[in-house]
């Protein structure tokens, strides 16, 4: 179909491209390139990699996507996040993803044949990026002539050990030439924050992303975190100790939501059913 409608319509000129294509042929690819298409990845895998294997065995995960064929082909490429669709919005989970081939459970999905160095994972995000909208040479790059939009990170990037790829954040953020985010060592420089719209979205009344499992965060919005040294035990069936933090999270916040909203919410029928689950005998010791 896509040959057919070439041939009245040429797609030449046009950055057209595919979502995801997790599963997507060797054949099909060819035909991507053939017709100056891209392909756009997002890393849902880092989430749903598990119920996959599961489901289709690991041989089948092992070119979901087949991010090295892309580019071995020499196809546009560029990496995200479909946030909130099919993954967090979170771009340090998604190069952890690419530059491992793990899940965030930890389950290693790719052979090394499949896997990103974390340089070439960074530049799916940035160069890579910049076709899709048409602005190749315009972004995607700390260079002259380009937009000035950059990052200083809490940690870098391309020496922290993996597991700590996740965890870095931005604590300067310049769009245009112009700061827009600052923290840390750049807090004198901050913007006016801006106000969270709608009124009601939860990120203000729970605290943002990583809230409360990431303890700055919640003990900034306001959250109890309880502390603990966690064990293996914790983590055979999803850890207990973080089940609960969420729900502690979620119960403080709770009130000052349902009142933005002007109207009670079944938020609190629903902690009260998780809490059924959550006595204090099921939860590990320390």
């Amino acid at each position: 179909m896509f040959e057919e409608v070439n041939r009245q319509v040429p797609f030449k000129g046009l950055n057209w491209f595919f979502d995801h294509c997790e599963t997507i042929t060797d054949r099909n690819l060819e035909r991507v390139k053939a017709l100056g298409g891209g392909i756009a990845i997002q890393h849902r895998m880092a989430y749903q990699g598990e119920y996959f294997i599961d489901r289709y065995g690991k041989k089948a995960a092992e070119r979901t996507p087949p991010v090295r064929r892309m580019l071995e082909l020499g196809i546009p490429v560029g990496a995200g996040t479909d946030a909130t669709r099919v993954a967090s919005y979170n771009p340090w989970v998604s190069l952890y993803w690419l530059a491992t081939g793990k899940t965030v459970g930890g389950v290693s999905m790719y052979p090394d044949r499949n896997r990103l160095s974390r340089e070439e994972a960074l530049r799916l995000y940035t160069q890579g990026s910049s076709w899709f909208s048409s602005e190749s040479g315009k972004k995607g790059a700390i260079a002259p002539g380009q937009l000035a939009d950059l990052v200083a990170l809490s940690d870098d990037y391309l020496s922290v050990p993996e597991e700590q790829i996740k965890s870095i954040e931005s604590v300067l953020t310049i769009v245009g030439g112009k700061i827009v985010h600052a923290t840390n060592q750049f807090a004198a420089h901050a913007p006016p924050t801006i106000p969270v719209l709608p009124e009601w979205s939860p990120v203000k009344y729970f605290g943002g992303y990583g809230a409360p499992l990431n303890i700055r965060k919640a003990v900034r919005a306001g959250v109890p975190v309880e502390q603990r040294d966690h064990s293996v035990e914790c983590h055979k069936r999803g850890c207990l100790h973080a089940a609960n933090a969420l729900l502690a999270g979620a119960a403080t916040a709770r009130n000052q939501f349902c009142r933005v909203l002007g109207q009670r919410l079944r938020l609190p029928c629903i902690l009260n059913a998780c809490s059924e689950f959550m006595e204090p005998s099921l939860v590990p010791a320390n």
